[in-house]
């Protein structure tokens, strides 16, 4: 088959290059250009773009870079910044796969002639007893994103795979640095790639995007327990920060 992998410059997307190369595809390795801001972290990086044509120049398969920066921005950046001044925790890597990768890329990948679009997350797809491809867990649970994959359909999910959706994370980098892959030793990236961790964090990228508003922590009863830099900081649903928080004794 023609595979178009999606690689973003880390050791799953590598090895799961690797793996279609070595079953017998005609493999193509795709990054995309999503991100024209700076980033210091994560798959919108240089350093990532530079990791992700390097692995193709190993495993010997053509690279191409698609610049979908109009469509991130619009489509991941916008409700990102959006979503925050509504006081709702957004999850861009959800809304990256549902309107980049599994949408502007599949329709460009089946352009192009290609059979299916393959990628590096942690998911599987399995059979139902009438046939019907069906998201599940992949088999590193620690690692698992078919979370961020929940909105595929049935449709997408015929033309799409997950080659080290069966292995632990482990076996993965096992197998990367087996083939002395630059990436087999990479750290994960858990940060939000479109924001730079060294200018200032989201703090600052949203502050240059949307008013900020000081805000007050009190119980039910109206008295007040603290306060916050910005309420656009605190958001319904985030499981972490903001680190300046302050509670009275």
């Amino acid at each position: 088959m023609q595979v178009m992998v999606a690689m973003s410059g880390g050791v799953d997307s590598s090895v799961a290059a690797a793996m279609l190369r070595d079953q017998g595809h005609d493999v193509v390795g795709v990054t995309l250009k999503l991100w024209g801001g700076e980033s210091d972290s994560g798959c919108c990086s240089v350093s990532d773009v530079d990791d992700a044509r390097r692995v193709a120049q190993q495993l010997e398969i053509d690279h191409l870079v698609f610049n979908f920066s109009e469509d991130f921005d619009r489509d991941v950046v916008a409700p990102y910044v959006a979503d925050h001044a509504r006081g709702i925790t957004p999850n861009p890597c959800i809304e990256c796969n549902r309107h980049l990768k599994f949408d502007r890329l599949m329709a460009r990948a089946e352009a192009l002639g290609f059979d299916v679009v393959a990628t590096g997350h942690h998911a599987q797809v399995v059979r139902t007893a009438d046939g019907r491809p069906r998201l599940t867990r992949g088999a590193d649970f620690a690692k698992d994103q078919s979370y961020v994959l929940h909105m595929l359909k049935a449709s997408q999910l015929e033309n799409v795979m997950f080659p080290i959706g069966g292995m632990t994370k482990d076996d993965v980098r096992k197998r990367a640095t087996e083939l002395g892959l630059r990436t087999a030793g990479k750290p994960d990236s858990q940060d939000v790639c479109f924001i730079s961790h060294t200018g200032g964090g989201r703090r600052v990228f949203l502050g240059d995007r949307i008013d900020m508003h000081p805000g007050r922590l009190v119980d039910k009863t109206g008295e007040q327990l603290g306060s916050v830099e910005a309420v656009e900081l605190v958001t319904i649903g985030q499981r972490r920060g903001p680190r300046s928080v302050n509670v009275a004794d």
